[in-house]
């Protein structure tokens, strides 16, 4: 097994749980978040052990009727890993039903939108449908970006709700590219992209949007990501710049320095591990990691 592969892998193993799912760290408690970020990671890697079907079946136990799977079930409310969930079902006949309720529930549910003001601080358009992190927020790009992917993942790429999403990401892009987590002019002043953001909603966009809506962020992506080696900017700095052919060739390189700067200010948690593994093993983004090319 390639090296960084097994590096991963086994870091993923030390936080499954035996009664079925995923800690965020190492002796911590069960998350449904860290669940579904390691069964994504560890199918991709090719995985084929028992823990990963007790951890999808785990993660069924938290379903609410409606479909969403929350972060707590203390909090129904912060439902923004029903997204995770429905990835991390993906290829599985035996959690096919919840994967199909959570997908309805995405289908029905949006952030909170009204009517653009012409006089408001903020210049997006507030009307433009997508997802938030919590129930009755405003929607913001990167549950909307995971949402779209989740959409796009079985099979509802061509939904409406797929290309409002798509339209949102789009409203919320910078004047001179790439994203942050979805706020674009303030008070007239054009604020700043981020990496992490930058990356999944090219990802999210791909097979979505001409390549001229997005050369501008993904010409800062590739200057930027450059020096980069936090795991959440350079993982899905990676992914979204391979959706669109442009992967750096230095990208296993900076993720194995990514990996070993763990020596120095300790490990990562299990979604970010998961992150630079699917970043390695996928050459084409997010949807290659999984089996699936593009739309």
């Amino acid at each position: 097994m390639d090296p960084f592969v097994k590096s991963c892998v086994e870091a993923l193993k030390k936080r499954s749980l035996k009664d079925g799912g995923f800690t965020s760290r190492v002796k911590g408690g069960y998350r449904p978040d860290s669940t579904a970020w390691a069964v994504i990671a560890l199918s991709a890697a090719g995985i084929d052990d028992p823990m990963i079907h007790l951890a999808r079946s785990r993660l069924v136990s938290d379903q609410k009727e409606d479909g969403r799977i929350p972060v707590s079930q203390e909090h129904p409310e912060a439902f923004w890993p029903t997204s995770l969930a429905i990835l991390a079902w993906q290829g599985s006949s035996t959690h096919s039903a919840p994967q199909l309720l959570a997908v309805k529930f995405l289908l029905e549910t949006t952030g909170a939108h009204w009517s653009k003001d012409p006089e408001a601080a903020m210049s997006h358009d507030t009307s433009i449908k997508g997802w938030s992190w919590i129930e009755n927020t405003h929607s913001w790009v990167d549950p909307t970006a995971l949402s779209l992917q989740a959409l796009k993942m079985t099979g509802y790429e061509k939904h409406q709700r797929s290309a409002e999403a798509a339209r949102m990401l789009l409203d919320r892009q910078l004047p001179k590219g790439g994203w942050n987590v979805g706020n674009t002019m303030v008070f007239g002043k054009e604020l700043r992209p981020m990496p992490d953001s930058t990356g999944m909603a090219l990802d999210a966009l791909s097979g979505m949007v001409p390549l001229k809506r997005i050369q501008d962020s993904i010409r800062y992506l590739k200057e930027r990501i450059r020096n980069v080696r936090s795991p959440l900017s350079l993982g899905w700095g990676i992914l979204g710049l391979g959706a669109w052919g442009e992967r750096p060739a230095e990208a296993p390189k900076w993720l194995m320095e990514c990996l070993q700067l763990q020596n120095r200010f300790g490990s990562y948690d299990t979604s970010l591990i998961s992150l630079i593994l699917l970043a390695h093993l996928a050459p084409s983004g997010f949807m290659s990691a999984m089996g699936k090319k593009g739309t």
